[in-house]
């Protein structure tokens, strides 16, 4: 990675500190409090010490300042104690906030979008990126203002007692950052390539696991086990390579900390035997000012030693910040957001007028379209794959940007409330997700308050009834993460009831029987038939046999509709639609 890159992540990461800067300051100052202690506590430990060993005072005259010395004791380590709970919460809110942008963008930038990268790479980066950020901004940050606070003010300590002491401690305090950073160089970089490597062999994974019956009917299942044995070996190979950066680090750090207070004590050791005479100010060396310079010494490194521990962690921070950055960046052609709310009662009409698609990156992927789907009716949209159905649908949704015109009720789509659109719409597609939670539950995603009586007619409507007494508790019963636990067909059907669950304007249908049985496909469409003529229905198949009954189909290729009408002209124009329903019925 390159430096300028890397000062830039750095300082997008102080940028989102911001979020929570209440929380990062108090914890900065309990830190200040802390340093405060540390002096406090060794003036009277030295001063203690002194006066037992040199001045012979007995131990009950000494009994309030041994007092005072536990009680800071315990205050200091309450402090310490108070200090991290405040930083947890600072990364906490820092995080949340994070992962809140990512989602929000992700939903900004719709599921054609998403569907561009494997589903395990969006977890890593909503789940693990983020959650590695965690220490940056609970320890490292506020720890960047101590290491400053604190050495400074053991020095001002012991700078009255004894100089030379003081001056060795400043002397050899830059060495530590300055070596830290040679050998930090590179840990940015290591963690970024570890941060990709999790990410593709998160996404490899999941999908060679979401397509384990493909590849063992193919054959490929070894294949494809040394495939993903490969892609661990390269991911524990830069693991790895971080932790022995990290290694590396933590040994120049403690090196550099021995050998530093070590002078101290050689120091005092010599001045003790009156083979050094000076530092102390004419006078002679006392007990008092070597156990308070010997104390101090290892808490003056302290400081520096922990920001040398958490610089791993900004490492590791800037390296997950790379992808968060860009994603977060990444310019889309996002649908605009209005605020106009329909009548939710009111039929749905829909007019485009040199109506285009665009992709997220603002490419044209349909259109120009000029069509009017009157309230009520019931359109088939049949064609070729990639003629551009399906991205019609994500259009009507609201998750695509366009062009031109398109108008809901005399409304133009991007002038309305996209969640309050969405509220008037039921989809059902051609891959059901079904949560991994009761059949009951996932029929009541569509309207959690929907009554029993209510519910009950839909799985009748739907077919579900039919399966239910075949599932161990009914409708309580819990279907796995990806519909495990039901067939392709049941799950289809746990779709649609979900779908009429919800009362909607607007019906949207996207292969809605594909890769179904015969049984599974007569009963699903039996619904749906009877579901559609309740509200407008747009209806993308590559099924043609039972759509006769259907108001209107219009053909599309090429991004574009070429044909519409019922189902005995379109046969009877002999043109694209005859077209396909002849190669259709030479597939059968």
């Amino acid at each position: 990675m390159e430096k300028t890159r890397q000062q830039e992540l750095t300082r997008w990461l102080k940028q989102q500190s911001v979020i929570s800067r209440r929380w990062l300051t108090i914890s900065r100052l309990l830190g200040f409090v802390s340093g405060l202690l540390i002096v406090a506590q060794a003036w009277l430990l030295a001063r203690i010490l002194n006066h037992m060993i040199m001045e012979n005072i007995p131990r009950e005259a000494l009994l309030l300042p041994f007092i005072v010395l536990i009680l800071i004791f315990i205050l200091r380590a309450w402090v310490v104690w108070l200090r991290e709970r405040v930083g947890f919460h600072a990364g906490q809110h820092i995080r949340y906030e994070i992962r809140r942008q990512v989602l929000d963008r992700l939903q900004e930038a719709g599921p054609a979008w998403i569907q561009g990268k494997p589903a395990g790479s969006w977890a890593t980066l909503i789940l693990e990126q983020i959650d590695d950020m965690h220490d940056y901004y609970a320890r490292y940050l506020p720890q960047m203002a101590l290491a400053v606070f604190v050495p400074l003010l053991i020095v001002i300590a012991i700078f009255p007692v004894n100089w030379m002491a003081a001056l060795i401690l400043m002397g050899t305090a830059p060495l530590i950052p300055l070596f830290m950073a040679l050998v930090g160089m590179g840990a940015a970089d290591a963690n970024r390539r570890n941060f990709l490597a999790l990410g593709r062999l998160s996404g490899h994974f999941l999908d060679r696991l979401r397509g384990m019956e493909t590849l063992r009917i193919f054959g490929r299942g070894e294949a494809e086990t040394e495939n993903i044995r490969q892609a661990s070996q390269d991911f524990r190979q830069r693991t790895m390579e971080v932790l022995r950066l990290a290694f590396l680090s933590s040994g120049v750090l403690e090196f550099f900390t021995s050998l530093s207070i070590a002078l101290v004590a050689v120091y005092f050791g010599f001045s003790y035997l009156g083979a050094l005479d000076f530092g102390h100010y004419g006078t002679a060396v006392t007990l008092s000012a070597g156990f308070l310079a010997l104390i101090l010494a290892p808490e003056f490194f302290q400081p520096l030693r922990d920001l040398g521990t958490f610089y791993h962690a900004k490492a590791q921070a800037v390296g997950a910040a790379d992808s968060l950055k860009t994603f977060l960046e990444t310019p889309l052609a996002n649908p605009e957001r209005g605020d106009v709310t329909l009548n939710a009662k009111e039929p749905v009409t829909i007019e485009a007028q040199d109506f285009s698609i665009l992709s997220p990156e603002g490419k044209v992927l349909a259109g120009p379209l000029n069509f009017t789907l009157p309230a009520g009716q019931r359109v088939v949209l049949v064609g070729t794959s990639g003629s551009g159905k399906s991205s019609l649908l994500n259009a009507l949704s609201g998750f695509m940007a366009y062009t031109g015109s398109l108008r809901i009720n005399r409304t133009e789509l991007r002038n309305l409330d996209p969640d309050a659109w969405r509220k008037q719409l039921s989809w059902v597609g051609q891959n059901p997700q079904l949560p991994a939670s009761t059949l009951r539950e996932n029929v009541l995603l569509a309207r959690p308050d929907a009554r029993e009586d209510e519910l009950q007619s839909v799985l009748d409507r739907a077919w579900v009834s039919e399966f239910l007494p075949l599932l161990p508790q009914g409708v309580d019963t819990v279907v796995g993460d990806q519909s495990a636990g039901l067939s392709v067909g049941q799950a289809q059907r746990v779709a649609v009831a979900r779908a009429l669950l919800n009362p909607c304007q607007l019906m949207l249908l996207d292969e809605p029987a594909a890769s179904l049985d015969a049984h599974s496909e007569q009963r699903v469409m039996e619904a749906l038939n009877a579901a559609s003529r309740q509200q407008t229905t747009l209806m993308v198949t590559h099924q043609l046999e039972g759509i006769a009954d259907w108001d209107q189909i219009w053909v599309m290729e090429n991004g574009r509709i070429v044909e519409q009408g019922d189902y005995a002209s379109l046969v009877a124009a002999q043109g694209p639609f005859a077209a396909l329903l002849a190669n259709r019925q030479e597939d059968i």
